[in-house]
């Protein structure tokens, strides 16, 4: 039997949910940006050990500027979260405790994964300059393009579903 749980990505536009999911999905990593409108959803199986499984559904949703205008219906049976910043913009992670909080809040129990994505774009100076931010709420640093700690992210969430 194997298990199957939902995961929903959320953050502002462009700070590479997308991108995160076609490399963890396919492998692959596409410069062409592409508005995600509404909801895209993909599917991964994982192997957690020996004799476990669990099948991923991965719900890629359109940025928000303010996580309180995501639709409340797509987050109904969230398993996981993956909240996805992008380190070279600022202004995708101004808002972050708030973000971050407002979840706690209404989906307790759900376990959160804070990502910092595009690591490829800064330097490590970068990182350290604004750990007073990163520090008390990101659970991992990523690059899509690269394919830096992706796989890590979701095999990391999948172990902490079952």
């Amino acid at each position: 039997m194997i298990a199957s749980k939902k995961i929903v990505l959320l953050g502002h536009f462009g700070v590479g949910k997308t991108s995160l999911i076609r490399r963890f999905v396919q492998d692959i990593f596409s410069k062409d940006y592409k508005v995600t409108i509404g909801v895209h959803i993909s599917k991964k199986e994982v192997l957690i050990s020996e004799n476990k499984k669990v099948s991923l559904l991965l719900w890629d949703l359109e940025g928000h500027e303010d996580i309180k205008r995501t639709r409340p219906s797509y987050l109904l049976g969230t398993h996981g979260f993956i909240y996805v910043f992008d380190l070279s913009r600022p202004e995708t992670y101004k808002a972050l405790k708030t973000e971050i909080e407002h979840l706690k809040t209404h989906y307790k129990n759900v376990p959160i994964k804070v990502v910092g994505n595009k690591m490829d774009l800064v330097t490590k100076e970068h990182i350290k300059q604004n750990a007073d931010v990163f520090d008390d709420f990101v659970d991992f640093f990523t690059s899509a393009k690269l394919g830096s700690r992706v796989e890590l992210l979701f095999s990391k969430l999948a172990k902490e579903l079952l």
